[in-house]
């Protein structure tokens, strides 16, 4: 079977944020435009499907099968990926009912992803190993990736990512599943300091899934997940985050949404506020895409 050529153009894009604010403490503050690197498969998404798409061809599967809530980054990538690649994408997707006018489900049914609604109590078998072989007893043909994209094949991508970036001191990205952030733990030299902002409440929890999943997080000190910028919890946030995302926009032409890179970008101005950085640091902070997510928070009349 002749398999296309599952890649996408990758740049190295990063902006230098300009500011008084930096200058008067000589920190060096740059962005990782990961939300450049395709206008659909942005960010971490792309970074985490990357090889998992290498590995659906290894495996001689033919079509990709993913679970997602209704307005998921992840649901927006796979079915993205899907018609690039020209592959057969399909979805559990949380419902109870589907919205035919959220903009995330409209995008993917234009790019012809297969949406399957369950219920929240089935939905929540999600991660079951038995529930897991009754899906591939029903998609024998799937590759099944888990909800939000993290796994083995996912860290490989953040690992490269972590590995192309110019000499820095700190590296920091937002951190949801723990995924992105075991990644560039891995690909990191030692004498950098890998910071994770938490997007959700009460995340102490991860450390240990950061742990499962990069064995350098285990035995390493040069990481930790601060776990007080959750703004109220995940898909939440304050009327000031969403003024300061505004902010960056209008100001620094850096686009961002609240619910991930606009967490982590508001924390790390606090930090640098706060004279957290030594004065001379030299900081990366990755953009993991996830504009999407803004037509939903639009939709909603959240922002």
């Amino acid at each position: 079977m002749n398999f296309p050529q599952l890649k996408i153009n990758e740049n190295n894009a990063i902006q230098q944020i300009n500011t008084t604010f930096l200058k008067e403490r000589d920190i060096y503050l740059g962005i990782k435009r990961d939300d450049l690197l395709h206008p659909q498969i942005s960010g971490n998404k792309w970074r985490k499907l990357k090889y998992n798409l290498a590995r659906m061809q290894e495996l001689n599967k033919t079509e990709l099968l993913t679970f997602g809530g209704a307005f998921s980054n992840h649901l927006h990538a796979c079915a993205a990926a899907g018609k690039e690649f020209n592959l057969v994408t399909h979805v559990i997707v949380r419902g109870p009912e589907l919205d035919n006018n959220n903009p995330t489900i409209q995008f993917a049914q234009q790019c012809g992803m297969n949406l399957h609604v369950v219920n929240r109590l089935e939905y929540r078998q999600r991660n079951n190993p038995e529930y897991l072989k009754e899906i591939q007893a029903r998609f024998p043909n799937a590759y099944i990736i888990p909800e939000g994209g993290t796994n083995e094949f996912a860290i490989q991508g953040c690992i490269e990512l972590a590995q192309s970036l110019p000499q820095h001191d700190y590296l920091v990205c937002p951190t949801g599943s723990g995924g992105t952030l075991a990644g560039l733990i891995e690909g990191s030299e030692l004498t950098t300091q890998v910071i994770g902002i938490a997007v959700l409440k009460q995340a102490e929890y991860l450390k240990s899934e950061i742990c499962k999943l990069s064995n350098k997080a285990k035995t390493q000190t040069n990481w930790q997940l601060m776990t007080d910028f959750h703004g109220g919890g995940y898909g939440k946030f304050t009327p000031e985050l969403w003024q300061f995302c505004q902010y960056m926009n209008n100001t620094h032409n850096l686009p961002l949404e609240p619910i991930y890179s606009g967490k982590m970008m508001h924390a790390l101005w606090h930090l640098i506020e706060q004279d957290y950085f030594p004065t001379g640091s030299k900081i990366i902070a990755i953009h993991t895409g996830g504009l999407q997510g803004l037509n939903g928070l639009k939709y909603r009349g959240l922002i």
